[in-house]
């Protein structure tokens, strides 16, 4: 299988950066860290590592398969 091809989901998403992926660890690291500053990018947030920002820097920018997932955890974490 191609892995360019295969959508990522907010579960793998949470997994690549080395979080917790099931329900509860989700909605715990939500309440946790948001809601997020709207003036404060997803990526830039201070929660984060450097290696899970870089990360999460490069998958907007190269508009990665990982970049819709992002988008969802972002809307996730402004939402709170």
């Amino acid at each position: 299988m191609d892995t360019h091809t295969t959508s990522a989901t907010l579960e793998t998403l949470m997994e690549q950066l080395g979080l917790p992926a099931d329900d509860a660890s989700l909605q715990r690291f939500v309440e946790e860290h948001g809601p997020l500053p709207a003036a404060t990018r997803i990526e830039d947030a201070s929660f984060w590592s450097t290696a899970q920002s870089l990360f999460l820097k490069e998958a907007i920018a190269q508009d990665a398969m990982w970049a819709p997932a992002v988008d969802q955890l972002d809307a996730l974490l402004r939402n709170t």
